[in-house]
């Protein structure tokens, strides 16, 4: 591979401090070294736009099926494969997850639990957090709903969501983490057991109705594994979305005040805020073979940590792109990924955040401000959110 370089060391920093704020750590690897390697995570950081992109284009070379060395398991999704395999089980989801049929079948079950949520948070009254008292039931009951799970509340939902999440983020090896992480997926398993029954004899347009009735259903230990993933996912981004999008639009007055206007800029509001703070930060790649990435070498079986927290920043592609601007030219970030792999729930979040939950908490709660004396608490790399968002209104 002539013309191409090695990775720089990149051990200026610890894990702790990712955790903490990565975005100054990332503008730096984005100047200095846009794929590096980190002795702390014993793989190559990928932190420019244009990587992170070409990374998803190119399955034969760029895998995303991993070795389970982890303790615990939640089985091999269509997320840890490539295709062919990786789109007969997109292909299994069927419509469900599509713009027409979420227009169709789901934004009312958005808004009726919207409005349920927003009575909770209305009954807590000025200084509820908006994590506790809307954005997590709000995401859990819509992706119970979703999902299928008659059988199960929306806390087991929410709680099996942050396990799940917590346990594909144990870099510290905590074992209380890694217990919550087996008996969420036991948990999961035993309410699947329940309810795929009641499916089978009365089917409606549910995500696990779609798996195991539609013309190719899917195995049961795919189902296991797809769901859990959907679980994990489905409810921290919208959940996260949502509370990153109104502290951006708190943080600006003049955009809070446009998306009060127009109910409709809520959209771009939404995908403002998934560029600026990601969610879901970084996901895995490994290299088939040695190979090259813009211009650095990479050997085979290279561990790859594809950034998209810092490549949804890059000022090449995002001018200013470390403020949040709904007013912004539009072009497509990563949050959700892209090409084979981009997220098939990206839709659904955009309805329930952009459609639904952040207009009608705008028109609904009149003089809608940070509670006095608050700040937001964040934190993470691989999954950012933040914590808490204390709220006011006038009442």
């Amino acid at each position: 591979m002539p013309n191409t370089a090695t990775a720089p060391v990149a051990d200026w920093f610890t894990l702790d401090r990712l955790h903490a704020d990565p975005y100054p750590i990332y503008a730096r690897l984005r100047r200095e070294a846009p794929i590096a390697w980190v002795p702390a995570t014993r793989s190559y950081f990928l932190t420019s736009y244009r990587a992170c992109r070409d990374v998803n284009l190119d399955q034969e070379v760029f895998t995303a099926t991993r070795e389970y060395t982890r303790r615990y398991s939640m089985g091999a999704s269509m997320l840890h494969k490539d295709d062919p395999e990786h789109a007969t089980e997109r292909k299994a989801f069927g419509g469900v997850l599509k713009p027409n049929a979420i227009a169709r079948d789901w934004n009312r079950v958005f808004e009726v639990n919207a409005r349920k949520h927003l009575a909770g948070l209305r009954d807590a009254g000025p200084g509820a957090d908006l994590v506790e008292a809307f954005s997590g039931p709000f995401a859990a009951d819509c992706l119970r709903e979703m999902l299928g799970f008659r059988n199960v509340g929306q806390h087991d939902v929410h709680r099996w969501s942050q396990a799940i999440m917590d346990g594909n983020s144990n870099s510290d090896d905590d074992d209380e983490v890694w217990e919550r992480y087996r008996h969420s997926g036991e948990e999961i398993d035993e309410a699947l057991d329940e309810v795929i029954p009641l499916l089978r004899a009365e089917p409606d347009g549910s995500l696990i109705s779609t798996l195991i009735n539609g013309p190719e259903p899917m195995d049961l230990e795919s189902i296991r594994a797809n769901v859990k993933m959907t679980i994990g996912g489905g409810v921290k981004e919208p959940r996260d979305a949502l509370v990153i999008a109104l502290w951006g639009l708190l943080s600006h007055p003049d955009q809070f005040d446009r998306v009060r206007r127009d109910p409709g800029a809520a959209v771009p509001a939404f995908d403002e805020a998934v560029r600026w703070v990601s969610p879901i930060g970084m996901y895995p790649r490994k290299t088939t073979r040695a190979t090259e990435l813009a211009g650095v070498s990479l050997p085979a079986g290279a561990h790859l940590s594809v950034v998209i927290a810092a490549a949804n920043r890059d000022e090449t592609v995002f001018g200013d792109g470390e403020e949040f601007d709904i007013n912004r030219e539009r072009k497509p970030h990563l949050a959700f990924a892209n090409g084979a792999h981009i997220c098939a729930g990206q839709h659904v979040a955009k309805a329930m955040i952009g459609r639904v939950a952040l207009p009608m908490l705008i028109s609904a709660l009149p003089g809608l401000r940070p509670a006095e004396d608050t700040e937001p608490r964040s934190g993470g790399w691989i999954f950012r959110r933040i914590y808490e968002l204390r709220l006011a209104w006038d009442v």
